[in-house]
């Protein structure tokens, strides 16, 4: 994964959320030189955003994520054959914003999808 890459990522990911500029927003991963470089960290500065950081060789700092590769594996790339990448790289999309975050209970948000746990937070805030 390249630095441009995950820049692009959490512009596309702030942009399409657009987030309330007062409140702080932590932004946690590993310790990989495309989440340490100066320029996530200057659009991290930009937007208002706190970096996390995993320590480095525990998985426990990064559950989530790792809970979320489980998963993603189970349930869609080792039950189906892909023949191109573009054929993975929309399966893939469809799997995460089509079932994962919008119809996939989640047992750690208290049995709600993610669409759910945000449109309450939001309705709270």
């Amino acid at each position: 994964m390249t630095n441009d890459l995950v820049v692009k990522a959490l512009k596309n990911a702030y942009y399409s959320q657009n987030p309330d500029k007062n409140k702080h927003i932590i932004f946690h991963t590993d310790l990989g030189s495309q989440y340490t470089s100066n320029d996530l960290k200057e659009l991290c500065k930009e937007f208002n955003i706190i970096q996390s950081f995993s320590k480095k060789g525990c998985l426990y700092d990064n559950a989530c994520i790792e809970s979320f590769h489980s998963s993603i594996k189970k349930e869609e790339i080792y039950r189906n054959t892909y023949c191109t990448f573009e054929e993975a790289n929309i399966a893939i999309f469809k799997y995460i914003e089509g079932w994962y975050n919008r119809k996939r209970i989640h047992s750690s948000i208290n049995y709600m999808t993610p669409e759910q746990c945000e449109l309450l937070a939001r309705s709270a805030s």
